[in-house]
């Protein structure tokens, strides 16, 4: 049965302006509250990674102590160690996010240790965020493919997002990183998860590398997921991928859920309005199919 109402998790300002030419802080500010005029009511707005590392991230504790927070707006961040969790909270992050891989080869590439050691390496975190009382969400990465390995076997995938969820993460996000997923295999991935974890406490981050998001998505909904997570103006490319698009655009997943009947408490124009002012900062079209249809 389909959800009457979907919980949409906004990643532009995080996932997809890390993979952008860099805007200025007051361009980020400004989008992330347009998101929030708009109805949104999570909204990844950082991340305290290296900025070594994801020079885009840098100013990421100046925007959680600049923004202009709405009343009912969680403001997350995304943060890969102890260290990143301080400074998330010292900035004053409504909640965090970990994230891990259901793939040895892309966790050994993107943050150097095997999924076992990044799963030790989150054990101090999630110790330190319980006792500040900030919820930490979790993403495991690769749920339908790896750029290394290929396919990825979904008992794999729900290994995984059960040591996640039995660690104390309040949500597990599955991401199709790379975007190849199709309809029958996500279904099949998240129907094997959610015997290892409620379904109520999953969330599908899928990429359109492939133009198969929405398609994947809507397969997913009968699941009983009700939480998707996606990038206004399709914000972010494929890193793996090259030229590939990556994230998929607000603007078209909420255009789809409306047109089910299913409420997401966001109005569809004040988004199509947001998206497209954060596409001229960057200085190129928006990447979403309905903002393009309806502002031509």
């Amino acid at each position: 049965m389909m959800p009457t109402k979907v919980s949409i998790f906004e990643v532009g300002a995080r996932d997809g302006l890390q993979n952008e030419k860099a805007v200025t802080t007051a361009d980020k500010l400004l989008l992330i509250d347009k998101l929030g005029a708009a109805g949104l009511t999570r909204i990844e707005a950082g991340s305290f990674v290296s900025p070594k590392w994801v020079p885009q991230m840098a100013d990421s504790a100046e925007i959680f102590k600049r923004l202009n927070k709405r009343s009912g707006v969680v403001y997350s961040a995304l943060t890969p160690n102890l260290k990143g969790l301080e400074l998330a909270l010292d900035a004053g992050a409504d909640e965090v996010a970990i994230f891990g891989a259901a793939s040895q080869s892309f966790s050994q590439r993107n943050i150097n240790c095997s999924i076992e050691e990044s799963i030790e390496r989150f054990i101090p975190v999630m110790e330190r965020a319980s006792a500040s009382n900030v919820r930490v969400r979790g993403y495991v990465s690769c749920v339908l493919g790896c750029p290394y390995e290929g396919d990825i076997a979904v008992s794999e995938v729900a290994r995984v997002a059960e040591i996640l969820y039995k660690m104390g993460c309040y949500e597990i996000s599955l991401g199709d990183t790379i975007g190849v997923g199709t309809a029958k295999n996500a279904r099949n991935m998240v129907e094997a998860v959610a015997n290892k974890v409620p379904v109520d406490k999953l969330a599908l981050h899928f990429h359109d590398t492939y133009g198969q998001a929405l398609a994947n998505i809507l397969a997913c909904l009968e699941t009983g997921v009700s939480v998707i997570d996606s990038s206004v103006a399709g914000l972010g490319g494929c890193p793996y991928a090259k030229g590939a698009s990556g994230n998929l655009a607000t603007e078209d997943l909420v255009y789809m859920l409306h047109g089910l009947g299913i409420d997401t408490g966001i109005e569809l124009q004040q988004l199509i309005d947001a998206g497209n002012s954060i596409s001229r900062a960057i200085g190129r079209a928006s990447g979403s199919k309905v903002a393009l249809a309806t502002t031509a």
